[in-house]
């Protein structure tokens, strides 16, 4: 099994989290500064080669009514540049799937989770982006549990 990859997409940064090959749980690996769109998903693209992923998971941030917001609209043209990169690299990325996952409360879940461990506000600037990418990420695992990897290669979007 190949692992996935979850994104936390912001204005500034791109929260980063990965799934142990087993598909079980999510580990955060790091906050992007976001540069430009050709880096960002060129960086985007590296990790995924670099951990084997086949799978890349991308919060949806949508009002809690279900409407899409501005920041919404920014993060579907993201993911649609990420793909167009994805598609015309060659050595197996056209393959990688997208999905969609929700990811309205993932912060405000991310912040109660570091306030609990007694991180300091100002490193909590540092890695709440991580954080909501290891929650958004982890939802989507437990959502597939027990998924073959044929299964799992469908697109569950939202």
């Amino acid at each position: 099994m190949k692992r996935k990859i979850g994104l936390d997409v912001g204005d500034k940064t791109i929260g980063i989290a990965v799934s142990d090959a087993l598909g079980i749980t999510a580990q955060g690996i790091m906050t992007y500064e976001r540069i430009g769109i050709k880096k960002d998903t060129d960086k985007i693209l590296e990790l995924v080669k670099e951990y084997d992923c086949d799978t890349v998971v991308i919060g949806l941030p949508i009002n809690l009514n279900g409407t899409d917001s501005i920041q919404t609209e920014k993060v579907r043209e993201f993911r649609q540049k990420l793909e167009n990169k994805f598609r015309s690299t060659g050595g197996g990325l056209q393959n990688v799937v997208f999905e969609w996952e929700d990811e309205r409360f993932t912060t405000l879940i991310a912040e109660g989770v570091l306030i609990a461990a007694d991180v300091s506000r100002e490193k909590r600037k540092e890695v709440i982006d991580k954080q909501a990418a290891i929650i958004i990420l982890q939802g989507y695992l437990d959502k597939h549990k027990g998924e073959t990897d044929e299964k799992s290669s469908c697109n569950h979007g939202i």
